[in-house]
């Protein structure tokens, strides 16, 4: 089949995927983290992601996770981290290369990327290796989450402290490899946004391969580049993939 939705990664209800396979079972695999500030939004949302991509030969897959105030930012980075091992040891099976993973996400999701790319995995699994990630493409992402505490409209659901804040913040974090890493917002978004990829570009400098600031986009039409092959964006997503 084409694409199989809604695959179980998790016990939990909400920990499943949907994957678009490719033709080629030695595919590479972009793994797609939905946004919405870690409270809003479905997989389902973002299936028009993968067309573009599966012309190229990337399979694509969509993760959704339990969403906040029902669980709490590190149990949905934990979710994530289960979904990537899940896809890993399921590669032949699904028909991909598991040595051709690449991580890409918007806004909460350009997070959650980030946090993929940080990740120690041998520790989580001795048989994962420790460069499961080859690439990340985090778009409007944020990266250092102690602003959120002081944020009401959104800290009522995320319960965040300061210390909990930073524990979740991929930008006092090293990269655990040296996966590529493209970092992108719109040119129309808040100057907090902006800050955001910015300094995570800089924090990550070792790992950045390209910083872009797409024009006449904001936090929400930034994505939709992705749909479009004439883009930077998914010129850079595409490079992010292919060198993988």
């Amino acid at each position: 089949r084409a694409c199989e939705t809604d695959l179980h990664y998790g016990s939990l209800e909400e920990e499943r995927l949907d994957i678009f396979h490719a033709h080629n079972s030695t595919a590479p695999l972009f793994v797609f983290i939905h946004g919405g500030y870690w409270r809003s939004l479905d997989k389902s949302d973002f299936s028009w992601v993968a067309p573009p991509l599966l012309q190229h030969g990337v399979a694509v897959a969509l993760l959704n996770y339990t969403l906040a105030p029902r669980t709490s930012i590190a149990d949905i980075v934990r979710q994530q981290l289960a979904a990537l091992a899940w896809l890993y040891r399921n590669a032949q099976r699904l028909r991909f290369n598991p040595d051709r993973i690449v991580v890409g996400g918007h806004s909460a999701g350009g997070h959650l990327t980030a946090m993929m790319m940080a990740a120690l995995w041998p520790q989580l699994d001795p048989q994962l290796p420790a460069n499961l990630v080859k690439g990340g493409l985090a778009i409007s992402g944020i990266f250092d989450l102690q602003p959120l505490v002081q944020a009401p409209f959104v800290n009522v659901d995320l319960r965040l402290d300061i210390k909990q804040a930073r524990a979740v913040s991929p930008f006092y974090m090293p990269c655990a490899t040296d996966a590529g890493l493209v970092t992108a917002v719109g040119a129309l978004e808040s100057t907090e946004f902006k800050r955001q990829s910015v300094d995570f570009a800089a924090a990550w400098s070792g790992n950045l391969v390209r910083h872009l600031e797409l024009p006449h986009t904001n936090h929400l039409t930034v994505c939709d580049e992705l749909a479009n092959p004439a883009s930077p964006l998914f010129d850079a997503a595409l490079q992010l993939i292919q060198r993988a």
